[in-house]
């Protein structure tokens, strides 16, 4: 028996010729059940069976799926054919990144190391080397590392390939005037905060979001809703781009924590529009523990190729160690309802006013972070602190001054 893979671009595939009994198989090994499906009133009465497949009984399954598919057909008997129609990219020869290759620039106003050069850490030099070998893949990296520096140093060594005319990328490049690298972030804050790092290390970067919309740069920066937004207006007839059109040219998506874009946005983004790209790598802190969601992160970008914990940065003194001390307020009350006891926990005087004279104890040794999850509970406790001593920060207040504020502390 044969079976015919046809590669139809960089992440999607079909299989030809796999008898009804293999792709039932082949369908089933690759389903998995959504855990609030039970909820859903489809599939309480029995409509939807509540799975989310990666393997369709017609065989569209996905090329990152294929290490795990190939082994099952070969047990099954079949010979294996490979038909590919991907662009044909060739292979990326990557001239691997030194700590001196951002030396040239120097740290900004407001950084630590401000007015020194630019020098990566050893990690970050790993971490961007590793990702130069496994052009589709992700890295498990822990909120500290300088996830932002890494972005940059991938962006710039890729535009550099672009202008090396030696060099595959070049060659791809060649008659597109908007060859371009995309970075996708979770929200406008980290928008802003990668693009004032690409700024400060020289490179031509514009962005994608609210009403800033700038193209034609040799690195876009975006948000996941931006793009997804994009799609729906102009699928409304309201937007004057379409995601097709604006990813054209799109060499290189980089996605910043992957873990906090909907899994499904997500995949449809680099699994449809984007489909022929071919670099692709992910960022994230944490690992989502739902196992559709993994195989659909891997499917868009590929497989996890490198991890560096929080501890591992502790014990480089990059990070600072962690005391948790958990302080238990005896309350004696009781409600016999969630919202009642909620409204209690974020608004009474008596705990207000105990919290806030703990907060004023704890910041005699310095800046004091304290995080609140209701408006009402942060309001309470800046009346009930010195004038001028504390800041309470919120969506109420412009992106601009927030950013004030973080650079400040």
């Amino acid at each position: 028996m044969l079976a015919k893979i046809e590669l139809k671009d960089e992440v999607n595939c079909k299989i030809h010729g796999l008898s009804a009994v293999t792709r039932r198989k082949l369908k089933d090994k690759f389903s998995y059940m959504l855990p609030h499906a039970f909820h859903v009133p489809a599939y309480q009465m029995g409509r939807w069976d509540g799975k989310v497949g990666f393997f369709t009984f017609g065989a569209l399954t996905y090329t990152n799926l294929l290490e795990d598919i190939v082994p099952a057909l070969l047990d099954d008997g079949y010979e294996i054919e490979i038909e590919d129609h991907r662009v044909g990219y060739g292979e990326f020869n990557f001239t691997d990144i030194a700590e001196d290759h951002f030396a040239h620039k120097v740290w900004p106003e407001g950084h630590p190391a401000v007015g020194e050069p630019v020098v990566l850490r050893d990690y970050q030099v790993e971490i961007i080397n590793n990702f130069l070998r496994n052009p589709s893949s992700i890295q498990e990296i822990a909120t500290g590392a300088g996830k932002t520096l890494i972005t940059a140093g991938l962006s710039n060594l890729v535009e550099e390939s672009l202008e090396d005319e030696s060099s595959v990328m070049h060659k791809i490049a060649t008659g597109s005037d908007r060859a371009r690298t995309l970075v996708i972030v979770p929200n406008k804050g980290l928008v802003t905060q990668t693009e004032d790092d690409y700024v400060n290390l020289g490179l031509d970067v514009g962005v994608y979001f609210g009403d800033r919309k700038e193209l034609g740069k040799t690195h876009t920066i975006c948000t996941w809703q931006s793009l997804e937004s994009m799609r729906k207006r102009f699928r409304d007839g309201t937007g004057d781009i379409s995601l097709e059109e604006f990813s054209k040219g799109v060499l290189c998506v980089i996605v910043d924590e992957v873990h906090q874009a909907k899994a499904d946005v997500l995949k449809n983004l680099l699994t449809g529009p984007f489909a022929n790209v071919p670099l692709r790598w992910g960022l994230t802190g944490t690992i989502p523990k739902a196992e559709h969601e993994q195989v659909g992160i891997k499917v868009s970008l590929g497989n996890i190729v490198g991890e560096l914990s929080a501890a591992k940065l502790q014990e480089e003194g990059i990070l600072s160690n962690c005391q948790v001390d958990i302080i238990q307020l005896l309350d004696g009350v009781e409600y016999s309802n969630y919202q009642s006891e909620l409204s209690y926990l974020t608004t009474d005087t008596a705990r207000l006013d105990y919290m806030a004279s703990m907060i004023q104890q704890i910041a005699a040794g310095g800046n004091t972070l304290v995080l609140v999850d209701r408006v009402k509970a942060g309001k309470g406790l800046v009346e009930r602190l010195p004038e001028g001593t504390s800041t309470f920060v919120n969506g109420a207040m412009k992106n601009e001054t927030r950013r004030g504020h973080y650079k400040e502390i």
